[in-house]
């Protein structure tokens, strides 16, 4: 699911000044799309580039023409959505589903007043593309019971004024809306909003521990650090390894030393070789990543974000091999051999290389045999970065 934030700017904000504060804010905090009146849209495409959706103006015609008119056209404002005309006592004389019906609207804007609302907007979802919600007094429950009802028929789009709400919106019966419409003008909260929405997108990893079972010097390696254009926190880092089934978390350079000074935009990866996770659940090799890409850095809890490379730097370094096993145990009491999935990497010989241990961060240099690290470890072989169902053997 494809979460959406919309900032609602239409006359009921104000007048066109204040609009345009509104969704100057919006397209400076990355907000999908702008609803707005008929009149306004090549004025809120002039500010910048956003999905633009537009009330339908009275009479529900198809708003310019080609190229100039909106993304969408919603009905409902000034009609039977808003209240301002009655419900029809059958549906099928409605005036806002008909105008759907006829795609000459996309989307259908629903005050939740009461239960006769709720199934109008149930009968709209199973038309329109999009569906907006408005709650009243109440808000959650004609939320569940839509989320519950409609499925993927429509993209729901939840009316809210606060972060807060949005992110309830998209929590409420764990699916949440598809979507939130946002009437508000401050920037902190629409900043927020679409902070909540994208940790709404984000994967959440299940991390486990790994016991060492090897760790030697080697000769020396093609290296790569992975430069982002994002500045990484204490907690994050990067899975990087030479297998694809297991990936070991290794932190950001974010801690000062006597000797060097902290790079917290720097994930010190690896050779060429190993894998690097992607945000779209692949991986990538790490002499293909370039400036532009997208990395997936993610933190000691399991959560994710993505990041945009803006340089891998490839240098020759003297190498750690590191190995660890998954899931370890004693096979045999006697012979004390181990069984769990054995996992490799190559690492970086430097103080400034650590991964994550119970303890905290552990440089490279300092790991034993019998130490705990954090890895990403799944039952799954890869075939050009995509996860496939065969056996393939890595050593």
């Amino acid at each position: 699911m494809t979460r959406t934030v919309w900032l609602k700017a239409d006359d009921s904000v104000g007048d066109w000044e204040e609009r345009k504060r509104r969704i100057t804010a919006g397209l400076e905090a990355g907000v999908d799309w702008v609803l707005c009146d008929e009149a306004d849209v090549s004025k809120v495409r002039d500010l910048g580039a956003v999905s633009v959706a537009a009330f339908a103006n009275g009479g529900i015609d198809t708003i310019g023409d080609e190229g100039e008119g909106p993304d969408a056209t919603v009905v409902g404002k000034g009609g039977e959505g808003d209240g301002t005309a009655d419900l029809p006592p059958d549906l099928s004389g409605s005036a806002d589903l008909s105008a759907i019906r006829r795609d000459d609207a996309d989307g259908a804007y629903v005050r939740v007043f009461n239960q006769d609302y709720e199934s109008f907007a149930e009968a709209a979802a199973s038309e329109a593309d999009y569906t907006f919600i408005i709650g009243e007094d109440w808000t959650i429950i004609p939320l569940e019971n839509l989320i519950a009802r409609i499925g993927e028929e429509t993209h729901l789009v939840a009316g809210v004024e606060t972060a807060d709400e949005a992110r309830t919106a998209f929590e409420t019966l764990e699916t949440g809306s598809d979507g939130v419409l946002l009437d508000s003008s401050d920037p902190d909260e629409i900043r927020r909003t679409v902070e909540i929405r994208d940790e709404a997108e984000r994967e959440h990893l299940d991390l486990q521990w790994a016991e060492i079972t090897g760790i030697e010097q080697v000769g020396s390696a093609d290296r790569v650090c992975v430069d982002t254009g994002s500045l990484l926190s204490d907690d994050e880092g990067m899975l990087v390894g030479s297998m694809s089934r297991g990936l070991f978390f290794v932190h950001a350079e974010t801690a000062e030393s006597p000797y060097v000074a902290s790079r917290p935009f720097r994930v010190n990866a690896g050779a060429v070789h190993a894998y690097v996770r992607t945000p779209d659940g692949g991986t990538q090799y790490l002499s293909e990543v370039k400036s532009g890409d997208e990395v997936q850095v993610v933190d000691t809890d399991g959560r994710t974000r993505e990041a945009l490379v803006g340089r891998a730097k490839i240098e020759r370094r003297p190498m750690f091999r590191v190995e660890a096993t998954v899931g370890a145990t004693v096979d045999d009491a006697e012979s004390g051999e181990i069984d769990g999935d054995h996992i490799e990497t190559l690492l970086q010989n430097a103080e400034t290389i650590k991964v994550a241990t119970p303890n905290g961060p552990k440089a490279v240099t300092d790991l034993k045999v019998g130490d705990e690290v954090k890895v990403y470890h799944e039952e799954t072989a890869r075939h050009f970065g995509e996860a496939v169902d065969e056996r393939i053997v890595e050593k």
